[in-house]
């Protein structure tokens, strides 16, 4: 993928999102997360900037040790709290190298991996704050592939050591982004074994992402613009239309688990 600026990234689509959200009524429910509020939503980008902040700059390793911050009661100081904890985690990743450690719950556990996940914390809850206030705007189409990236490769891909992969034969498919040269081949399967800590045993799906497309037949290929099929995959509405074709039964294992969502 290509190199991105993060901080930027994080930077741009944090000041949008409070300026999409002051353009909606406290409560006004948005339309992707109908649970929420508008204050819920800013709460909730506030609350999760706030603890990755904490986390690079304390270096500690054990996020069960923070004592949450009490919400504030009203708009006013929903977005007071909101701009200290994005200016906090700005100022965090910024004093810090990418390759430096810091608790995640990742594999990877550097401050890179911080900075590109909250690029991608902020770019989601900007759309869902302007679908909120009903005025949305276009999203970065190098962001947005990236994005695709790390939803497919991070968030829906990978088991623990201690787990089985088992890939379902046949179900393979490649999702495309029309206006990037990039492609991703995608194998379904599930994930199964017992967790040592928990004693919880697991059977779920999830996927294993091939390093690079050797040009092998696919049962199924998904393609759109990056930021529509990066809205797909995180169940929110694309623009643009997102083409599906091939076998039926691949495309319906792979949409019950974006259906599913991150966990």
């Amino acid at each position: 993928m290509q190199s991105l600026d993060y901080l930027a990234h994080l930077e741009r689509e944090s000041a949008r999102f409070l300026l999409a959200l002051q353009g909606a009524a406290p409560d006004t429910t948005v339309p992707t997360c109908p649970d929420w509020t508008a204050d819920d939503l800013l709460w909730h980008l506030a609350e999760v900037q706030w603890f990755w902040s904490e986390i690079v700059r304390s270096g500690i390793d054990d996020p069960e040790s923070y004592e949450e911050p009490a919400r504030p009661d009203d708009r006013e100081g929903l977005e007071e709290f909101y701009r200290a904890a994005s200016g906090g985690l700005l100022a965090a990743l910024a004093a810090a190298e990418p390759e430096d450690p810091a608790w995640t719950w990742s594999d990877d556990k550097t401050v890179g991996f911080v900075r590109r996940r909250q690029a991608h914390e902020a770019l989601i809850h900007r759309l869902d704050a302007e679908l909120t206030a009903g005025a949305r705007t276009p999203m970065d189409p190098l962001l947005s592939c990236d994005g695709v990236d790390e939803v497919l490769r991070v968030m829906f891909s990978g088991v623990p050591e201690w787990a089985t992969w088992v890939p379902d034969d046949g179900s393979t498919l490649r999702v495309d982004v029309t206006d990037m040269p990039h492609t991703w081949v995608v194998t379904i399967g599930r994930f199964r074994g017992t967790s040592p800590t928990s004693g919880t045993t697991y059977d779920d799906p999830t996927l294993s992402v091939a390093d690079a497309d050797d040009g092998s037949e696919v049962a199924a290929t998904i393609s759109g613009a990056a930021a529509d099929v990066d809205c797909v995959l995180w169940n929110r509405p694309p623009v643009g239309p997102v083409t599906r074709a091939g076998d039926e039964r691949v495309l319906a294992a792979f949409d019950a688990l974006v259906a599913e969502g991150v966990q």
